[in-house]
């Protein structure tokens, strides 16, 4: 009987040391545990400082009230003096030579408390007294048909380079010789029929003042230091009851000028 309860105690004790030995054999061949997924992204390596910085001068310019003349290169048509008035009320004013009929009249653009409104100034084309028709509401854009673009940098585009949601990529630019400021390369991310803004270069004193503007509508370049900003932006003329002035040249054919009484 004692020699049966050794036999069985010696048996026991050498399965005790022979079973971590199997068990380590038998799982040495299996692959480790995945480790636990995470269940939020990780945060961004880094901020995208020239974006970040864009967007600042962006803010400081929508908040910027001046009046400042601004030379146009690079179009079509000669080189050319626009005026833009950003008032203290936040409405505004851009004035543009040979900006409509085909380049033979000139015409402002404006958005006062009552509204959006294009004015015919006088000019070869258009040799009237200045008029304006209403165009829309205060919030409402130029229609296609009858925009000369070039109001766009002073406006609405700086609310798209203020908006981080916006797809854009935005590097650092090396200033054009004799502009002053930080100036800055902004192209689209995702393609569109309808970009929210000319891809180009953009500059900015650190005011907000726009120094220089490359895009498809032209070069605009700031042409002398600004003056002070009315306290709103009057429309060139009386608002009248007519058609507004198109891009296109008239035809031979057409009516006399557009955008009269």
């Amino acid at each position: 009987m004692h020699a049966h309860l050794r036999a069985t105690r010696r048996t026991t004790g050498a399965l005790a040391l022979l079973l971590p030995a199997l068990l380590a054999a038998c799982t040495a061949g299996q692959p480790a545990t995945p480790p636990t997924a995470t269940t939020s992204d990780p945060a961004p390596a880094e901020v995208d400082a020239a974006r970040d910085e864009l967007a600042a001068l962006a803010a400081a310019a929508r908040d910027r009230h001046l009046t400042a003349r601004y030379t146009l290169t690079g179009t079509d048509g000669p080189t050319r003096d626009v005026t833009v008035t950003s008032a203290e009320d936040g409405t505004w004013r851009v004035d543009v030579p040979a900006g409509a009929l085909g380049g033979t009249a000139d015409v402002s653009l404006a958005t006062t408390t009552d509204g959006l409104f294009q004015c015919g100034l006088p000019s070869a084309g258009r040799p009237q007294a200045a008029s304006c028709v209403r165009l829309g509401d205060r919030g409402d854009t130029v229609p296609r048909q009858l925009d000369p673009r070039v109001q766009h940098p002073f406006t609405d585009w700086l609310e798209v380079l203020t908006d981080r949601r916006t797809p854009l990529a935005v590097s650092p630019a090396t200033a054009p010789p004799g502009v002053a400021g930080s100036c800055y390369a902004v192209e689209t991310t995702s393609a569109s029929l309808n970009p929210p803004l000319d891809v180009g270069i953009y500059c900015y004193q650190p005011d907000g003042t726009p120094t220089y503007v490359r895009a498809a509508l032209g070069t605009l370049t700031l042409a002398g230091p600004p003056g002070p900003a009315p306290a709103t932006a009057p429309l060139a003329g009386p608002v009248v009851v007519a058609e507004p002035l198109g891009l296109d040249a008239p035809s031979p054919s057409d009516s006399p000028s557009a955008g009269t009484p």
